[in-house]
């Protein structure tokens, strides 16, 4: 946040900030830790029409929509990054921060877990401190209440001072109250008749000298402004240096008890949360405790017995759903069925027709066309094989698997200078590694970043690459376990090294975890289509491009020479020279490289160890020209190049290690 751009939150404690003059936009900022949905909300609130950009000098993105209600009231929604406290831990919390006190919000929609209300009410007793105009939304409502649990809404609104709603977002329950609460709130008809509540005499006094030596004017009032100090944010810090006797500001902030300080404050929120959860919870019924979701919630994060759980979910996710079902059985129908049968032959006789054989023809038909190689490589073999794997990473990620697997993978990725919150862009690489390399963003440290993009570009197949491989090496198992063990040792070995070259601190972890849940039908799909369209919007382009670029290389023989050279690492790593040709489609999208062995194994042309060095090879080999761009983007041009330098002949090593091993151990294949 800049220093020079002061904190606008104007007017007393519970009046709200006023709105700026001369603009009329309404907005609505949704907050909340993550796994409270949140975005099942904003997506129930929007009709799920967003759109998605970045917070200005940052890489976090921001989700926006339009929410109508009646015909006056037109509401610019909001999804802000998860947030924990006002006092930022990663980028994310910073940028929602900094939303919630420079935009002046017309309404901050508090989402909570109201079964992990106790836990999350001090966040919202920070809001009304700062004047913020706060709904309080208690979602998930109707797992409190099985539980055997209520909260009694009409006396803890009171009580805050604030307007409290009960929802259920996935069904909808309570949204329509709370657009109604909204328009009141916009509309100035609730009276927010929030409390000064005291701390401990010793911090009010304080609070009280630091609000004396304030001098200044500021857009905040000054009480709020002390205890954001006191809990050392450095916006705030920067601010009040001004002061010309910042000196008497630090020593009455309590300089060197700065940690102390905040600590006393957050024990304080905590320890009132308590009192208020306690008056206003209701125990109507003894709760019926569902003993085989904690055992298995238990057995999910246990160092030994979590992985046969994760060995499941991966066979069956991975292996048969997205591997022999969205790779063999879908991609067969529509590859050989559609496309081999209809489109590529009618695509062919009708620019046949019109341009005869020449260089006109093979640009939109023929082996290298648009159509015939572009568009079905992108609607044949990879849409399936994307599609599928999306909808088993939203039916996890909907269940509460993820964060489970998460802390079960931290202890093994601290040796690798990862946390278990990487373990979300290393799954959804083997969805699509350029889309992971963007949510590596989510990560604390630039360390910690650097790590997962690099192995994101070395050792993690795309879902479009793992599908056609896995369906190549099916016909042998040991070829898949020689093939996934070579990877995992490299993954490893890599990740380790990575650690001891690359520079910082290494990040403490915590997730929040939900409870287990059966995935919601609508979610599932809402998830899958969002990133299809996000996927498709990305790479038919790139497809469509890349066809391009391989046609413009045939016309002109360049693709021929790099062919040619590309054959001599080929051969050395123990491959047929005709492979050379995949790994270079593999430059352009790796599903294009994985497509090229599939038709070498169809004609015969790669076989048994080859098909195995080639499979191994191909997973290690350079990010494709997506992936490449976007590593350039957010790691700059400096890494993006020394990765890819690394990258490229540490691929044909392994495969040369590899097919040396065999041929000592006399394995044919």
């Amino acid at each position: 946040m800049k220093a020079d751009n002061p904190i606008s939150s104007k007017g007393d404690s519970g009046t709200g900030p006023a709105h700026p003059e001369g603009t009329t936009a309404e907005k609505i900022y949704l907050v909340g830790s993550p796994n409270v949905g949140k975005s099942a909300l904003f997506n129930i609130l929007t009709g799920n029409y967003v759109t998605v950009s970045n917070y200005p000098g940052t890489t976090v993105d921001v989700f926006k929509g339009k929410m109508k209600i009646g015909t006056h009231h037109t509401f610019e929604v909001v999804d802000t990054p998860g947030m924990y406290s006002m006092k930022p831990i990663t980028q994310e919390e910073e940028v929602t921060r900094e939303i919630l006190l420079q935009s002046n919000p017309d309404v901050v929609v508090h989402v909570v877990d109201a079964k992990n209300l106790e836990r999350m009410l001090p966040l919202t007793l920070q809001f009304i401190e700062l004047g913020l105009p706060v709904i309080l939304v208690l979602n998930l409502y109707d797992e409190l209440l099985a539980r055997g649990m209520r909260i009694d809404i009409a006396h803890l609104e009171h009580d805050l001072g604030i307007p409290v709603v009960e929802t259920v977002a996935v069904s909808g329950m309570g949204v329509n109250n709370l657009r109604s609460r909204m328009v009141e709130v916009v509309e100035k008809r609730y009276r927010y008749n929030t409390v000064e509540r005291k701390y401990p005499e010793d911090v009010e006094k304080r609070i009280a000298s630091v609000c004396d030596l304030l001098k200044q004017e500021y857009e905040m009032a000054k009480r709020p402004l002390v205890l954001l100090a006191m809990q050392q944010d450095d916006t705030v810090m920067k601010l009040i240096r001004r002061e010309d006797d910042f000196k008497a500001i630090l020593q009455a902030l309590g300089k060197g008890d700065g940690q102390k300080i905040g600590y006393a404050l957050s024990q304080h929120r905590r320890g009132l949360a308590k009192e208020i959860i306690d008056e206003h919870m209701v125990m109507e019924k003894r709760p019926q405790r569902e003993m085989w979701k904690e055992k298995l919630s238990d057995l999910m994060v246990h160092p030994v017995w979590g992985l046969p759980i994760l060995a499941f979910v991966l066979y069956v996710g991975l292996y048969k759903f997205v591997g022999e079902f969205g790779a063999g059985t879908v991609v067969d129908v529509i590859e050989n069925g559609l496309f081999g049968q209809y489109i590529n032959p009618a695509v062919d006789t009708f620019f046949g027709a019109m341009f005869g054989s020449g260089w006109a023809f093979k640009l939109f038909a023929g082996d290298y066309g648009m159509i015939t190689l572009g568009v079905r490589y992108a609607f044949a073999i990879i849409l399936p094989i994307v599609a599928t794997f999306f909808i088993m990473f939203s039916m996890i990620e909907d269940s509460g698997y993820l964060p489970r697997l998460a802390m079960l993978v931290d202890r093994t990725f601290k040796a690798f200078g990862l946390s278990g919150r990487a373990v979300i862009p290393i799954t959804l690489g083997f969805g699509c590694d350029t889309m992971a390399t963007v949510v590596t963003r989510t990560l604390e440290s630039t360390k910690e970043k650097i790590i997962a993009t690099f192995l994101l570009s070395l050792a993690i197949p795309c879902s479009a690459q793992l599908g056609v491989l896995l369906g190549l090496l099916s016909s042998k198992p040991v070829m898949i376990l020689i093939w996934a063990a070579t990877i995992f040792v490299v993954f490893g070995f890599a990740g380790a090294l990575a650690k001891r070259l690359v520079r910082g601190e290494d990040t403490a972890f915590f997730m929040e975890l939900p409870p287990l849940r059966l995935p919601v039908p609508i979610n599932v799909f809402v998830k899958t289509y969002a990133r299809m369209v996000w996927y498709f919007k990305e790479v038919l382009p790139i497809f469509i491009l890349a066809s391009v670029m391989i046609w413009l290389g045939h016309l002109t023989g360049l693709f021929n020479v790099l062919v040619r050279w590309m054959a001599y690492p080929v051969q050395w790593a123990g491959m047929p020279a005709g492979a050379s040709q995949a790994f270079l489609y593999g430059f352009f999208r790796r599903d294009f490289g994985a497509a090229g062995l599939f038709d070498m194994v169809a004609d015969g042309s790669l076989a048994g160890n080859g098909l195995l060095i080639a499979a191994v090879v191909l997973t290690l080999f350079i990010p494709c020209v997506a992936q490449f761009v976007v590593v350039w983007k957010e790691r700059g041009k400096a890494m993006a190049v020394g990765m890819a330098a690394f990258i490229f002949p540490f691929s044909f090593f392994i495969g040369f290690l590899l097919n040396s091993i065999l041929n000592v151990l006399r394995i044919q294949l």
